[in-house]
């Protein structure tokens, strides 16, 4: 079902394009008249669609990003990020791709497995060279345009000579063991984080972490020159470390995501995957300066936390105010209006803070969740009935670009689907995407970004292995009204 808001605005985008295909060949007529590009609109525009409310009209476009150069192919997405720039920042795990997918990567020289065997860097065994005419992994870090076309790409064990070179150890340069958040902030420095619990495997020629969790997140310049360490490798959670890292900085554990505040250059960061806070850090000397809980408690109670158990035991007992993030609180983000946004997925909930609040980061204590208190104004449950192996719905937000930021884009990667809610409110006005593999459907969906122009970026982790652009069209920004609950099943449209 086509969004009513938006679907006078069809004929003429499809007109437009089909007008363009056919003069650059006429026997593109096939394509205008087979219904293709209708169908490609329904599949991938947003669909349970509020009758009260009216939201901007997206469409994928199927031949993003362009083709890659040196048959690269890459990983898992753990990171996406859009900069000041529109400029689309991918960050993927080359250690994820399986062993057809590297086809391409020959065997290290000196590597072999426990029988003897020839490994390729990721440790697959090449007793024979190549095993295909394709692929090799990507660097693990890569800059697009808007028409994606790649401008830049550095980083990680893929990237031949990066590490020891650009990413010295002796300079606190220690590359993440699993790959997850980047940001890149107003001065052009490139923030990138890690989730991996333990060091990565001893004797695999790609192994980067040998010394414990990734419990730091690093600072790199455009070209991928190394600035800073905060933290250091931990091999446990401590949700309330304030200097135990690298020059006495914080010590994080499995951060997810983070972002800077350009008015006070305050680095937020989503820590994470261990730790259940968001960490306030100076961006220039990665000091601490606070921390927040949930509904800004402070301190955190990881043990209280832990033996609480999961999601769905507090939901199947009534308890819908869990005092506490659940790992993985995996994503922050700052409004223009000052407010803060953090993903607490593993409680399938969205919780909104206030900057300027003098107590938030600082010791506090409000176990009921009131608003007003601790920094904390509202929240907003995603699919709070939803029970998986892998915890929480909550995956990734950002704002339309409308003046207003009226628009909350809300990922959910255990339903596959990005909810749009209108700001003001929290209600939902509508969804973009399903789960599937098709152009416009996500397969573990686990970022969503926006551009100047209002398009929505994606990228998805396991075997998804995609990242997507929706283009927009119609209005920029979203208002009316829509559910208050948000999530659950969708009458088949």
């Amino acid at each position: 079902m086509i969004h009513h808001g938006v679907k006078a605005a069809l004929p003429a985008m499809l007109l437009t394009m089909t007008s363009l295909a056919v003069a650059a060949d006429p026997d593109i007529n096939v394509l205008k008249n087979s219904g293709s590009l209708d169908r490609l609109f329904k599949q991938s525009g947003v669909y349970n669609a509020s009758s009260t409310g009216k939201t901007p009209g997206f469409v994928i476009d199927p031949a993003w990003p362009q083709p890659l150069p040196n048959n690269w192919l890459v990983g898992q997405i753990g990171g996406l990020y859009v900069d000041q720039h529109d400029h689309i920042w991918v960050y993927n795990r080359p250690r994820s791709l399986t062993n057809e997918e590297a086809g391409l990567e020959g065997p290290v020289a000196g590597a072999t497995d426990d029988k003897k065997q020839p490994i390729n860097g990721i440790g697959h065994v090449r007793a024979y060279g190549a095993l295909a005419d394709c692929c090799k992994a990507a660097p693990a870090v890569m800059e697009f345009n808007a028409d994606g076309k790649l401008l830049r790409s550095w980083g990680g064990p893929s990237d031949p000579g990066f590490i020891g070179g650009k990413c010295k150890a002796e300079a606190g340069c220690i590359w993440p063991t699993g790959e997850h958040g980047i940001y890149v902030d107003q001065n052009d420095n490139v923030w990138i984080s890690g989730s991996s619990a333990q060091a990565g495997r001893a004797g695999l020629p790609w192994t980067t972490n040998k010394e414990g969790g990734d419990g730091f997140i690093l600072k790199f310049d455009m070209n991928g020159n190394f600035k800073m360490r905060i933290g250091g490798t931990p091999t446990g959670p401590n949700s309330n470390d304030t200097s135990g890292g690298m020059n006495g900085t914080p010590l994080l554990y499995r951060a997810a995501d983070m972002v800077v505040d350009p008015a006070t250059n305050r680095l937020y960061v989503a820590d994470g995957y261990g730790n259940r806070r968001v960490l306030i850090a100076d961006a220039n000397t990665g000091k601490y300066i606070g921390h927040f809980g949930a509904y800004g408690n402070n301190p955190v109670d990881d043990a209280a936390a832990r033996a609480a158990g999961p999601w769905m035991a507090d939901y199947s007992k009534g308890n819908k105010k869990p005092a506490f993030f659940r790992n993985p609180v995996h994503c922050v983000k700052i409004a223009n209006d000052g407010k803060i946004y953090v993903c607490d997925r593993g409680n399938d909930r969205i919780q909104v803070f206030d900057k300027n609040d003098a107590m938030l980061g600082k010791p506090c204590t409000n176990p009921t969740g009131e608003a007003g208190k601790c920094g904390f104004v509202a929240e907003q449950f995603i699919s709070e009935h939803t029970n998986t192996s892998i915890p929480g719905t909550s995956v990734s937000m950002n704002f339309s670009t409308d003046k207003a930021q009226s628009c909350l884009y809300v990922g959910d990667n255990s339903n596959m689907t990005i909810y749009i809610l209108n700001r003001s409110n929290l209600q939902e006005l509508g969804r973009l995407g399903r789960s599937g593999q098709m152009p416009g459907d996500f397969h573990w969906l686990h970022q969503v970004s926006v551009d100047s122009k209002g398009n929505i970026y994606t990228a998805e982790v396991e075997t998804g292995k995609r990242i997507q652009k929706f283009v927009r069209y119609g209005a920029i920004g979203c208002s009316g009204t829509g559910s208050s609950t948000v999530g659950g099943v969708v009458a088949s449209q």
